[in-house]
């Protein structure tokens, strides 16, 4: 008699079910979680959500792709967004992307060679009277300037 393992991911979205309930509007803060858990959500986790959610893996791959904060694939643990509407433009968008990818030595949509930092814009923060607007993490930063985004880096590293 073969006895299977249960995989630990697979334990890990069994507890989200039942702290969230095995209903489709639980499917949103499960993906949620698994993403701060593993940076991305990983496919074996969507199959995982969508059996034990009792829907088509087509549906949870269709949310994940429709909210540009929910990824596929690793991302660098500190991921760097900018806003990029044509108010942040006005107040100087352009100097803080230059100086945001000198300091990182990369380009928005690229990830270090480390994995500590990926570069991404978002299209809008809603905070569009205090632009530019840097989202790290979880921590919002308002009226950043190329100076004030290298001390705000400085202090993620």
């Amino acid at each position: 008699m073969l006895v299977f393992e249960k995989n630990a991911m697979t334990e890990e979205i069994e507890q989200l079910v039942a702290k969230y309930g095995n209903n489709r509007s639980s499917l949103l803060p499960i993906l949620q979680d698994v993403q701060r858990m593993h940076k991305h959500i990983p496919d074996f986790a969507q199959q995982e959500v969508a059996r034990l959610l009792g829907i088509h893996p087509v549906e949870v791959y269709s949310v994940i792709t429709f909210y540009s904060f929910l990824n596929t694939q690793p991302k660098g643990r500190n991921i760097v967004r900018l806003c990029q509407t044509i108010a942040c433009d006005l107040f100087g968008k352009k100097s803080v992307v230059k100086a945001v990818e000198r300091e990182l030595g990369i380009t928005f949509g690229e990830t270090t060679k480390d994995g500590k930092f990926t570069l991404e814009y978002v299209n809008c923060l809603g905070m569009c009277d205090q632009g530019p607007v840097l989202l790290i993490n979880e921590r919002v930063y308002s009226k950043v300037t190329p100076e004030k985004a290298i001390q705000i880096l400085g202090g993620v590293k």
